[in-house]
């Protein structure tokens, strides 16, 4: 397959990049002991998950300083590590409870799911247990906190019948505002391809608009994509997606992008490249006009087809590998619910007399 320039950066490196100047700029403003932290965990992080951590951790600091006794009024870069033994388990379930809605300081009012509280306190963890685990604290509270209890949600997926519908719609764009119509005829072989592609691949968002021309391979029906967490693989498209790649491509050759863009598969209207945000405006636009009842987001264009792959082989270890997810388990956790229809159909599949 062949490959991009290497001395071009790729979409990846520069989010990279851009992620490592951010947390530089963030740990700038936080306690001198924070750096430590983060210089320990680089190895083994993505620069995006270290990102989360230090945007979690720096909003726990400025609780403190908000609302314990202990650390009002201190600037944030005034916290020792000493200060954190000081601290109960009480402290930060408090924490926890100001997590479910808050008023930042620019007056934006913020809540956190079940999910999200988890994560934060996952990142006040992580933090207190590198301390701990080196010997820099004697006092862990935030290993006796428990977790948020977690909360099943339904998996919210396209019936096949609104895939269709819905295809359809980005196809004609009968029911597009007539404004939303001008530009359609500028995207509509684009956002089919888009649309098409997620649809019957499963890829993320991220994966999507990381693409570059040179990435895909229509001899062997395959897109070289980058995984969450770094590592690259190839994922295979079937007919349908491959007709929507080409008929995009041949557009695409046309467009001249702006400069540091040209590797780019997928054009935004400015020829740059097109931005996560970007996709996800797109699905939330075609898929309002094919259902109001359900929220539906490229996340849940991927549940779309992890389901039907899973209803049509059956084997869940293929569709973690196809998903690109890492512990079987958390495909596992994701279609327990096909499981138990499935199980509630073989029921009447074996008779033990005959009628």
């Amino acid at each position: 397959m062949p490959m991009a320039a290497k001395n071009r950066v790729t979409y990846h490196e520069e989010n990279i990049n851009a992620n490592t100047l951010k947390l530089r700029e963030v740990l700038d403003t936080m306690p001198r002991f924070s750096k430590d932290f983060f210089r320990a965990i680089e190895p083994n992080t993505s620069a995006k998950t270290r990102i989360s951590y230090v945007y979690d951790i720096r909003l726990f600091f400025r609780f403190l300083i908000q609302s314990n006794p202990y650390f009002k009024n201190k600037d944030i870069k005034e916290i020792q590590l000493q200060d954190l033994e000081k601290l109960q388990a009480v402290d930060i379930e408090e924490y926890l409870e100001y997590l479910k809605y808050y008023i930042s300081d620019d007056g934006k009012e913020h809540t956190n799911s079940e999910r999200g509280i988890m994560r934060k306190l996952a990142s006040v963890r992580t933090l207190y247990n590198y301390f701990y685990r080196k010997e820099l604290i004697k006092n862990n509270p935030a290993s006796i906190v428990s977790m948020p209890k977690l909360h099943d949600k339904e998996i919210i997926r396209l019936d096949v019948d609104e895939v269709a519908e819905l295809l359809d719609e980005v196809e004609n764009g009968t029911k597009l505002t007539k404004s939303q119509q001008n530009f359609h005829t500028k995207t509509k072989v684009r956002d089919i391809a888009i649309l098409t592609l997620l649809l019957g691949t499963g890829i993320r968002v991220s994966e999507c608009v990381g693409i570059d021309i040179n990435d895909i391979d229509f001899k062997n029906t395959g897109i070289k994509i980058q995984r969450k967490g770094g590592y690259e693989t190839i994922i295979y498209f079937g007919d349908e997606v491959e007709e929507a790649l080409r008929n995009y491509m041949e557009e695409r050759k046309r467009i001249v992008p702006v400069e540091g863009h040209e590797d780019a598969f997928f054009l935004s209207i400015q020829r740059k490249r097109m931005g996560v945000r970007s996709v996800e405006k797109l699905v939330k636009k075609y898929a309002g006009l094919v259902t109001n009842l359900k929220k539906i987001t490229p996340h849940k264009l991927r549940s779309t087809y992890g389901t039907t792959l899973y209803q049509e082989t059956g084997d869940i270890y293929l569709v973690a590998d196809v998903l690109g997810h890492k512990d079987v388990n958390t495909t596992k956790k994701h279609y327990a619910a096909i499981d138990d229809e499935r199980r509630r159909k073989a029921r009447n599949a074996v008779k033990l007399r005959n009628d």
